[in-house]
């Protein structure tokens, strides 16, 4: 009878502690009011640019875009089916195009030392498209992985290995949820989703051994044709938070089955995502530096990519409006990162070596965008004493006064204390205020060599109310 007792007392002592696990560890369940309430890890606001990296069997063909195979088979597009007829052979299928993505030419740490110089905090690469092809050698997708066919070598491992072993850089991994000619997936598709023989033997596997094998700082999710409880987002997600090794640090995004912009760690909304505007939610804009195509693409011409000026003040406003810069590039089938790609990426690391002050870790001010010169963004650095705002720019000082080039600003508020710099030029601006609100800055006489950069100019205000 004693016995019985103790046994019965030790069940309740371990049904009380399983209990009171979520409230003394914080656990989340697998519901989006609990994922939602999980704080985002500060690394990634302040990290403010990122590269993406589209790349795969895509990258093949390398024509038009990387929904190469959609176009030519599903939507019959007849650009694609010319395309095909006149440079491969009849019966050619697309799976054809594997063994040819060799990655032959593929130095991950002359990438990482690449994104390093661009001045980017963090990298995520397509491990998978909706393709379907892996970019690392997963034991869920049998011949359809960079370990079975083509480079025979695990890409996801070797490039993330190469950014932590040499750079600072946070390394992601970008992930479709559903493949376009899965047979699993197509079948739960005509069965409204509520078959999910998909999700439990493809994706979610694929998600984890992921998770498990190169513990990503961002799992960044997309194709969610399906609803949330189709893909089992919550559930995921509640196990990346709770469970996994990357619980601590790991941030998403907001691709989870139609919740693009309600739900995740921060929103992307839709790609290109520029608000305009201050956004209280932690956001990100993902961009193209080749303005139709995520892939790279032979048939590309030098006005299909921004140039680096656009560039930089995509970073800025979307900097100024709360939000990251995830800039794409698309490398070759065989591993190369073209000049053009090289050249917008050295533009922004140069640009950053002079300026990131004004960028990395910087927050919000009160004023996005100046209500007098309308091309200048705010940014601000804020600590327990003070805050440095700064003034970006867009635009290269035009106004004159006295045979003075100025720079009119009206939403400053100034004081005794004020000083104005130029970011990169060694010596106090005058100025005067405008009134009870606004500040009239001289600009320094420059010649070509003293300005400190091209694209874009910060002006530094110390001492501003």
């Amino acid at each position: 009878m004693a016995e019985t007792k103790i046994k019965t007392n030790q069940i309740f002592l371990i049904t009380l502690a399983l209990t009171l696990i979520p409230l003394v560890h914080g656990r989340y369940e697998p519901t989006w009011e609990s994922i939602d309430s999980r704080p985002l890890p500060t690394w990634y606001d302040e990290a403010k640019f990122g590269i993406f990296i589209h790349w795969g069997v895509f990258s093949v063909p390398s024509f038009a875009n990387e929904w190469f195979w959609k176009n030519w088979i599903g939507f019959q597009q007849q650009k694609y089916i010319d395309f095909m007829k006149k440079n491969y052979k009849p019966g050619f299928k697309y799976q054809d195009f594997a063994p040819q993505f060799q990655a032959e030419m593929f130095d991950p740490y002359e990438w990482a030392k690449l994104f390093e110089d661009a001045g980017a905090k963090y990298v995520v690469l397509t491990t998978k498209h909706h393709e379907g092809f892996c970019n690392w050698p997963t034991k869920y997708s049998w011949m359809w992985n960079a370990g079975d066919v083509g480079p025979n070598r695990d890409l996801v491992g070797d490039l993330a290995k190469a950014i932590r072993n040499s750079t600072d850089l946070r390394f992601g991994t970008y992930f479709s949820h559903f493949e376009w000619y899965n047979p699993l997936y197509n079948d739960d598709l005509l069965h409204l989703f509520f078959t999910k023989a998909y999700p439990s033997q493809v994706s979610l596997p694929q998600l984890r051994e992921l998770v498990m094998n190169y513990e990503p700082d961002i799992v960044w999710t997309d194709g969610d044709s399906g609803p949330y409880w189709y893909w089992k987002s919550t559930e995921f997600l509640a196990w990346l938070y709770n469970d996994s090794p990357v619980k601590d640090k790991v941030v998403v995004n907001d691709r989870w089955g139609g919740t693009e912009c309600h739900h995740g760690g921060y929103y992307t909304c839709q790609d290109h995502y520029v608000p305009g505007h201050l956004v209280k939610h932690k956001w990100e804009n993902c961009m193209t530096i080749d303005k139709y195509s995520w892939g790279y693409r032979r048939d590309a011409q030098l006005e299909d990519f921004e140039n680096s000026t656009s560039l930089i003040h995509q970073l800025v406003e979307t900097v100024s409006c709360g939000g990251n810069l995830l800039l794409n590039i698309g490398p070759t089938h065989d591993g190369r990162i073209m000049p053009i790609f090289q050249d917008r990426l050295s533009d922004m690391g140069k640009w950053l070596k002079i300026n990131g002050q004004a960028i990395y870790k910087s927050k919000p001010w009160r004023a996005q965008q100046d209500n007098m010169t309308k091309n200048t963004w705010y940014t601000s650095q804020v600590d327990e004493k003070s805050t440095t705002v700064y003034a970006i720019l867009l635009d290269y000082p035009s106004q004159t006064a006295q045979n003075q080039l100025i720079v009119n600003l009206g939403e400053p508020i100034t004081s005794p204390a004020t000083n104005v710099t130029l970011v990169g030029y060694p010596k106090l601006l005058k100025w005067s205020p405008i009134g009870d609100s606004g500040i009239s800055i001289i600009w320094p006489d420059l010649n070509f060599n003293q300005v400190p950069c091209k694209h874009a100019w910060v002006l530094r205000l110390d001492g501003v109310k």
